[in-house]
């Protein structure tokens, strides 16, 4: 894996957005322990927290067939999302109103209200921008994304938005790191990705011919080469103080 050092000047950035633009406000456990309470429905949110991490890494990918017609995305996404907290919701007893309280919890993760922008993320980008970098998201995210990054003040920075349910594919599958480097009419060594997950981020993104970087905020994977703790080490990076 090349280092810091060996990074070219991109020509654009790409970012993953959950774990490395913003983060769930508190925890997803918490959330959804506090409004399913709303509905009658009582569970301890540290217990839903270990429930939703195991097993949104068993669910499959967020993606659904290429060719799905896009007014159909928004439902297929919902019912995705809906098996997902039935499953972790299923030791915790029975809701005549988890219908209503999942109504609920879903259109909530579309506000701002659940989400946290990391400290640093608007001053770097902004000063990316200014450099005339071109910036975007590759993420394993919903349509929902849009209103998240509104909410959050965040879309202007961003001249494009490649989500897993839009173009069909999943980080690392190779497709949707292909769909952002066309968009822009690029070749792929002239972009840079950087994302929180060694696996999705950094190898889907170097298979497909692309500079990486991992973020690392939590110090996770000292012994990586080229990885950052903080996005506002991009600006003293090569490409960034252009």
């Amino acid at each position: 894996m090349e280092t810091l050092k060996d990074l070219h000047s991109p020509q654009v950035i790409f970012f993953d957005a959950g774990g490395t633009l913003l983060e769930v406000r508190g925890s997803v456990g918490e959330i959804y322990s506090r409004v399913a309470g709303q509905y009658g429905l009582h569970a301890d949110a540290e217990q839903l927290q270990q429930n939703f991490a195991r097993w949104f890494r068993l669910q499959p990918p967020l993606a659904f067939p290429g060719n799905t017609p896009a007014d159909k995305l928004p439902s297929l996404e919902k019912e995705w999302w809906r098996t997902l907290v039935r499953t972790v919701f299923a030791d915790c007893g029975s809701s005549a109103h988890f219908d209503a309280f999942f109504d609920d919890i879903f259109e909530r993760f579309r506000n701002a209200e659940c989400w946290q922008v990391y400290e640093e993320v608007s001053s770097t980008l902004a000063k990316l921008k200014q450099r005339g970098l071109r910036l975007g998201i590759i993420s394993n995210f919903d349509s929902r994304l849009a209103d998240v990054l509104h909410a959050c003040e965040l879309n202007q920075f961003f001249d494009s938005v490649h989500i897993s349910t839009q173009v069909g594919a999943a980080k690392p599958d190779p497709a949707i790191f292909q769909a952002a480097i066309e968009h822009h009419a690029i070749e792929p060594h002239q972009a840079l990705h950087i994302g929180d997950s060694p696996h999705e981020d950094v190898e889907g993104a170097l298979a497909v011919g692309m500079q990486a970087i991992l973020l690392d905020r939590q110090n996770h994977h000292a012994d990586n080469s080229s990885r950052i703790t903080n996005l506002n080490q991009l600006l003293t990076m090569p490409g960034g103080s252009r």
